[in-house]
């Protein structure tokens, strides 16, 4: 069955929601597997539906789905670009989920639909400077409408957000609160998309252009709901090359750190500092095999800074459209599921001066496609979950810590994904 979301197929007044989800980008590459994982694991009762521009690439998605728990998905054809467009697909549905990048291009307005609907929304963003504009522009209408507006449900930031949170929630039990704390990617493989590098590079040209965006997206506390009386422990994120003293390795910058750490940041200040009000943040990487030692070290934060570093460069920007895997494009099903990732959280309890907890989160796909379609997946389904609504937080843009929190822990838990916490003897 398809079904048009132009204005004129649909009555507000009275209408009924003819989907609880909406996969919407699902001709993409990440769309796709996200359709995918949903159609394995959405129970039969789950009405949803494929959304995009082609009818005819949708109805390939859908006819090349594996048999799974799930209904078959019926076809919603719609433009991003049409605003009418997007609110009739919001209104239609319980949750939306969006998988439609460059979002700061394409995404916000969806977004504003989802908020002036009532509707809940996530999607696959890292892109600070569009969830920057969606808290400016949605916010208020969310909180208004009930929407829970939530963004960066896959890699980033979900092993960040829920990692800290997990962190947290056991310092408290303790009667205590945080103090400094660092994650570090202890090791991953997997690869990237077309989609994803394009969106990287959308972002450098973006920022080139404009000074104001590139001091925006450098502040630590970006994403923070007051920015006026919010905490100030965290300085611009740390470059350079330390030795970390807990796992005795060098360590480089996190080159999602920047994503990550605002994202960690917003939510503490949203749940009203429970982290902690002396909690300071930020993440690192060990450089793999080599990087037991310096010169891995000094290699992995060339590499990170090297990317962005030929973008911004109009000659090896050429190069690098050239050779880059185009949007649609991405790692085989092979390659995703021999990926992994291994994240540790080090936390020190406020007033100490080592850390006293360590957490792991470990996904054992390719982190950026495998174990993000499955992230994805599974705060879709958990925003349909009515026990897995956090009090306090029934509507605006929000976080996956603080719009799912404990209970999307619990479903990622069941679908594979480890996230422990433990005391640090010693």
């Amino acid at each position: 069955m398809t079904l048009d979301a132009s204005p004129a197929s649909w009555s507000r007044a009275g209408m009924k929601r003819d989907f609880d989800i909406v996969v919407w980008g699902a001709t993409g590459f990440t769309g796709r597997l996200i359709a995918e994982y949903l159609a394995r694991n959405a129970g039969p009762e789950v009405r949803w539906a494929l959304g995009g521009r082609s009818r005819e690439k949708l109805d390939d998605v859908a006819r090349d789905l594996p048999n799974g728990r799930a209904a078959r998905p019926d076809i919603v054809v719609a433009d991003a670009a049409d605003t009418g467009q997007m609110n009739a697909l919001a209104a239609r549905s319980r949750v939306v989920c969006s998988a439609v990048g460059p979002f700061a291009r394409y995404g916000m307005p969806l977004v504003l639909a989802c908020a002036e609907n009532g509707t809940d929304y996530c999607d696959t963003t890292g892109e600070v400077h569009f969830m920057r504009r969606s808290i400016d522009a949605a916010d208020a209408r969310a909180k208004a409408t009930g929407a829970r507006i939530v963004h960066a449900v896959g890699f980033d930031s979900i092993p960040s957000d829920l990692g800290v949170l997990l962190v947290a929630e056991h310092a408290r039990k303790q009667g205590a609160t945080l103090g400094e704390t660092e994650l570090v990617l202890l090791g991953s493989k997997g690869g990237a998309s077309g989609g994803t590098i394009a969106t990287m590079l959308a972002m450098v040209d973006e920022a080139k252009k404009d000074r104001a965006l590139r001091k925006m997206m450098a502040d630590p506390y970006a994403l923070s709901p007051d920015r006026g009386n919010d905490l100030a422990n965290d300085g611009y994120d740390a470059l350079g090359i330390e030795l970390n003293r807990s796992l005795g390795l060098f360590t480089a910058p996190f080159f999602m750190g920047p994503t990550n750490t605002r994202v960690v940041r917003r939510s503490n200040a949203l749940a009203g500092f429970r982290y902690g009000r002396s909690f300071r943040y930020r993440e690192r990487m060990v450089a793999s095999k080599a990087g037991k030692g310096l010169p891995g070290a000094l290699i992995a934060s060339v590499g990170i800074g090297g990317l962005l570093g030929l973008a911004s460069i109009p000659v090896t920007r050429k190069l690098l459209d050239a050779r880059v895997p185009k949007p649609g494009e991405g790692p085989s099903r092979k390659e995703r599921e021999t990926g992994f990732f291994k994240i540790a959280i080090f936390a020190a309890l406020e007033g100490q001066a080592r850390p006293s907890l360590r957490a792991e989160v470990i996904g054992t796909n390719d982190p950026g496609y495998g174990e993000t379609s499955k992230m994805v997946g599974e705060s879709t389904l958990a925003l349909l979950d009515d026990g897995a609504r956090q009090p306090g937080f029934e509507g605006g843009v929000l976080t996956p810590a603080t719009a799912l929190g404990m209970p999307l822990i619990e479903r990622l838990r069941g679908a594979g994904m480890t996230f422990e916490v433990n005391e640090i003897s010693g």
